[in-house]
């Protein structure tokens, strides 16, 4: 009976036009969009954190922009939460000969008898992996809909978090996809930096405590005061 049908020109037609529905239909089905990262933490919004110095007690208030580095600043929200930054030290600060950067985030520095030369070195061991967990470089871009991954920016490209004063940032190698815990506060606008390390944030309040941090200073606490409930876990 097909064939009988298939023979008249007009039933070979219509034949033809259900063959190309049917293909058309079985290859527009919507198809799941894979998240970029999905095994890394993420930030889906903004939070606040309070770090207090030990010693002094002093507070520097940063704002953490989730809502433009989701996976740089989840990473640090998880690394607060986890406690990995309490009792660390500042090992890196330079202001000569010019205001730089104070930098610290290294676990190792939790231990007084590890070597200050070897200070930061170190970045985050997952228990789960037994493997430092590091994170891709992350940029948004002006103009773009979604984050850049895995590279530097181009010359034409301008990032949405640059270099200013009190800016928070990743710490890396010179290999894109090494940031792991440590992070670093710029003391004055870094142009230079800009599309080649990722910011994630920035000072509030208390950047004149940044001002006085010294070499060796050490972090009692990093408590996230808001927006803990936009971190996502894998």
């Amino acid at each position: 009976m097909l064939k009988t049908l298939q023979k008249h020109p007009w039933n070979r037609i219509l034949f033809s036009l259900l063959g190309i529905l049917l293909f058309w239909s079985i290859n527009t089905q919507p198809v799941q969009a894979q998240t970029p990262n999905a095994d890394l933490p993420r930030l889906d919004g903004e939070a606040t954190v309070v770090m207090t110095l030990a010693g002094s007690g002093d507070s520097i208030t940063m704002r953490i922009r989730g809502d433009k580095a989701p996976i740089t600043a989840g990473n640090f929200i998880d690394l607060i939460d986890k406690g990995i930054y309490d009792s660390t030290v500042f090992h890196r600060v330079v202001r000569e000969p010019q205001p730089f950067v104070v930098q610290g985030g290294d676990p190792q520095s939790v231990d007084p008898s590890f070597p200050a030369a070897r200070l930061g070195t170190g970045g985050y061991i997952d228990p789960l992996t037994g493997k430092e967990r590091t994170i891709p470089l992350e940029f948004s871009v002006v103009g773009a809909d979604a984050p850049i991954y895995e590279r530097t920016l181009r010359r034409r490209e301008l990032p949405s978090l640059r270099h200013k004063r009190g800016a928070v940032a990743m710490a890396r190698s010179n290999r894109p996809n090494s940031a792991s815990s440590q992070f670093y506060i710029a003391l004055q606008e870094l142009d230079f930096l800009n599309g080649n390390y990722a910011v994630f944030g920035e000072v509030t309040a208390g950047m004149d405590v940044v001002d006085q941090i010294q070499q060796g200073d050490r972090i009692a606490t990093i408590t996230v005061t808001s927006g803990i409930t936009n971190l996502i876990r894998p």
